[in-house]
């Protein structure tokens, strides 16, 4: 099967808030990454609401076709919303006010109360768990325990490697990946990766056996400045195709 391509729409939402206007939608937006050829739409919803708003999420929960994936902090709030609204996938993500985008996985230890929480109420509604973490062992091993059914890979520290003059790092992170993602295979956890991936350096990332999924969302949105939503798409699946095993 190919690498499912999940396309983020958060920032379609960002330069509509920075005006105030209803456009550009973000829900429109969804709707043209699919026609694209994305198997999903991700979004995600910040305590701060800072670019997806409540009346977002109702929305594309209702219209989408494809598979829908909430983003949200392990919190009360997040977790009584995501029990109204029923996405297929809820991914639960570090979250910090002063920060521009999530940086670095869940510390899964320090909350694992909360998630154990929003493990259960998602077993009872039917909702697939994700848990967005770093390529760590004891933090794959502790997803697993948790009930978790997948695991997204913060890709982060990959993505600043791929600079001119990296490449023993960015080896070593592809390394760490790796060996994440095949442990959690062993472990019957569905691998995901995301976090500032491009069309450019997404290959090695699919080209890793036990992805199955990639969440991509800003470098998207910056390249239909240029070439338009659908044709971002587009290019972004086709780079996928190439490198996926």
């Amino acid at each position: 099967m190919p690498v499912r391509l999940h396309i983020n729409i958060d920032h379609v939402a960002t330069v509509r808030n920075a005006r105030g206007t209803r456009y550009p939608d973000p829900l429109f937006a969804a709707h043209v990454c699919e026609a694209a050829g994305a198997n999903g739409i991700t979004a995600h919803l910040r305590e701060d609401r800072r670019h997806i708003k409540d009346d977002d999420v109702d929305r594309l929960r209702a219209s989408i076709t494809s598979h829908f994936n909430l983003e949200c902090a392990a919190t009360a709030e997040m977790r009584a919303i995501a029990e109204r609204v029923v996405p297929d996938t809820v991914t639960l993500v570090p979250e910090r006010r002063q920060e521009r985008t999530t940086e670095g996985g869940l510390d899964v230890a320090a909350q694992r109360h909360d998630i154990e929480l929003f493990v259960a109420m998602a077993k009872r509604a039917g909702i697939r768990v994700s848990l967005f973490i770093g390529a760590d062992e004891a933090a794959v091993e502790l997803a697993h325990s948790l009930g978790a059914d997948q695991i997204e890979l913060h890709t982060g520290e990959y993505c600043h490697a791929c600079e001119p003059g990296k490449l023993g790092e960015r080896a070593h992170e592809l390394e760490r990946l790796a060996q994440a993602a095949e442990l959690a295979r062993t472990l019957g956890l569905e691998v995901a990766a995301g976090h500032g991936l491009t069309r450019h350096n997404v290959g090695s990332v699919v080209a890793i056996g036990p992805i199955v999924e990639v969440n991509i969302g800003h470098s998207v949105i910056a390249d239909a400045v240029f070439m338009g939503l659908e044709q971002a798409v587009r290019e972004l699946r086709t780079a996928i195709d190439r490198h996926a095993r």
